[in-house]
This record gives C-alpha cells, structure tokens and sequence, in this order.
C-alpha cells in the first residue's frame, strides 16, 4: 500500500467516516430517541433523579450471594460514574460480597431498549440488563423482559429471555434464545429489545436473535407485556443459576461496565 492511501485512509479514520463497528447504530426504522443516561456526568455515583438502587442481601428469590448497597456503603463505592461509563463493582467486603441493583424511575410501554456494555470476568458472575412491570404485583405473572443475561462459568454466551405465568424458568417453560458473543466480557457489545403490541425481540449489535409473538388471545397468562415497564440493571454473585458450577472469589473484584442506556419509541 502506498503512502498516499495510507495518508488518506488516516484522513478518513480521524474525520470518524470510518466508525468502530460497536459505535454504529442500529436502532430499527422509525424510532427517536426519548429517554438517556451516557454516564458523562462528573459526579462520581449514577444520576440520582433518574436511577433508585434496592438493597439487602436475601437471595432475590434465586438463593444469590451478594448483599446489594445503594450506590456505596462506608467505604465501599460499587457503582461509580468515571471516563464515560458506570461501573458496577462486585466485590468482597468483609465476610460479604457488595454490589449493585440499580433501577430506573421512568417506565415505558413499547419501545426499542438498549444499552452498551462489557460485561464481568468469573465464574460466579450473573450481570443482567432487563425490565419489570412498574405495577407489577405477581411473578411471574406481571411479566418479567430480560434483555441481556449472562453467567460466568459460560463465558460469552448471552440470553433474551421472557417470563409470564405460562412460560417462565419454574415451570421450565421460558421462552428465550442464546448466542455465543465473542469477547463480550473484554469488549463493548450493544444489547437491545424491541418491544411492540405485537411482538417482543432480541438482538445484540443490531442484529435479531430472539423473537417472542404475542398469540393475540387477549390472555394475560401469555402476554402480560401491555403496561409500563421499567430498565434494571444488576450484578448478581452466585445463586441458582449464576453459581451453578460453583464460585471462584479469586475473581473478585470484577467490573461490569456500562457505556450508555437508551430507551427510543416510535411518534
């Protein structure tokens, strides 16, 4: 190659008409954005005017290990906004592990959700990226949209998931897909749902990979998915699911960072 296009390539890459490939947007025709948190803000903890934590150390109905805190507890910080992006820090505290379970106060029906992440080392880890029912009373019959799981011991692979009263994980009959994203705990990914009256979808960076019909039998035991909902995100340690092959607390701590969270709807 020669020193001209070499030049004019470098040209074209620092003018950015050459965008990384986890940089461009994919977001489905016909959506504006409405609602964002690009953890640009200079203070140290996420916005409190737009995210509410829940706390305590109960097992979350999943027999998990961790004890969440409400942004820091002493001195303690698992959740800290620097260079662009929020950490969610898991980490070992006395005999206790601390994280976070971070919740956003608005709430929306139907839309397209996503957010940019590199998600946690170690086996033990389950960061999620989902949405629960601002009314919601029951589980799973309310309904439960789970945008991005991930554990630990199967390191890379990633789920969509519903839950409603005829298909969730306690009846093993959840309706969800898995894909093997390559790098998505040492690389930035963007992981969304598009969420309609009819019909709710998974994707990572764009492309779709899972995909959920409402029957349109106006039965709320299959399609709960008609009210508001809410974006959480959270870093479990342990529990049925995330330490079902054990736990290693050589890992700890561990990160799960998060670039930016968007919520788009149509007009």
């Amino acid at each position: 190659m020669n020193k001209v296009w070499i030049s004019f390539l470098c040209i074209f890459c620092t003018c950015g008409l050459f965008a990384a490939p986890e940089e461009t947007e994919k977001v489905p025709q016909g959506y504006t954005l409405i609602w964002q948190d690009e953890f640009n803000d200079a203070s140290s903890l996420p916005d409190p005017a737009k995210w509410w934590y829940e706390s305590g150390g109960h097992g979350w109905g999943n027999h998990e290990l961790q004890t969440y805190v409400e942004g820091f507890r002493g001195t303690d910080t698992c959740a800290v906004v620097s260079d662009g992006t929020l950490k969610i820090i898991l980490k070992k505290a006395g005999d206790d592990v601390y994280s976070i379970r971070m919740n956003t106060y608005e709430s929306w029906t139907y839309g397209y959700f996503e957010a940019r992440m590199k998600l946690p080392a170690g086996k033990g880890t389950w960061p999620a990226f989902w949405m629960m029912p601002k009314n919601g009373k029951t589980w799973p019959g309310d309904g439960e949209i789970d945008i991005m799981e991930e554990v630990g011991y199967d390191p890379n692979v990633v789920h969509s998931t519903i839950h409603c009263e005829a298909y969730n994980h306690r009846k093993n009959t959840q309706k969800g897909k898995n894909i093997l994203v390559p790098a998505a705990q040492s690389d930035f990914h963007v992981y969304a749902v598009e969420w309609t009256e009819d019909i709710i979808k998974g994707y990572v960076d764009g492309e779709c990979y899972f995909t959920f019909e409402n029957d349109k039998t106006g039965n709320k035991d299959t399609w709960p998915f008609n009210t508001p909902f809410y974006l959480k995100l959270n870093l479990a340690w342990g529990g049925d699911w995330g330490g079902a092959k054990g736990i290693d607390e050589t890992a700890l701590p561990t990160v799960f960072e998060i670039d930016y969270v968007r919520v788009y709807q149509k007009k």
